[in-house]
């Protein structure tokens, strides 16, 4: 379990108790050293149970997490880029971090719809006009 906090933003901390972490042997390269030492740190967050976010950020996380999450509702993050378990355990936690950002971005603006301009309108109903008279003129003459 996880001791510390997970501060996300002024508005989002996660606490140490919501924080799950479980070191397992990593791939790659390392050594004696991948052989012998659980590196590889896998972050595990409920997202479903936790009290520090919204419903709206939890519904966003959730399609941010696509396969990382199960069906319980618990992301995994795996990090296991570099050779030292605290190196790993600090990458999962920023990982976490970042993704919940993007779930806490305010969706965007709903486009307005507007109207063509009079001016451009005329433009292209003249336009279209003018190709009409230029496909007439490419029949067969007329009394030769």
């Amino acid at each position: 379990m996880a001791s510390e906090p997970l501060f996300v933003s002024n508005r989002i901390t996660i606490s140490g108790w919501e924080l799950t972490e479980q070191f397992v042997l990593a791939g790659g390269p390392g050594g004696q050293n991948v052989n012998k030492v659980s590196t590889a740190v896998q972050l595990f967050f409920s997202v479903e149970t936790s009290p520090a976010l919204t419903d709206r950020v939890k519904t966003n996380l959730k399609q941010l997490a696509g396969r990382r999450l199960s069906k319980e509702g618990v992301l995994m993050i795996e990090a296991s880029r570099f050779r030292s378990q605290e190196r790993n355990r600090e990458d999962a936690r920023e990982r976490l971090k970042e993704l919940i950002l993007e779930a806490a971005k305010p969706p965007p603006p709903v486009r307005k719809a507007t109207k063509p301009t009079k001016g451009s309108v005329e433009r292209r109903l003249k336009e279209k006009s003018g190709r009409s008279e230029v496909k007439k003129m490419r029949g067969r003459p007329i009394g030769d």
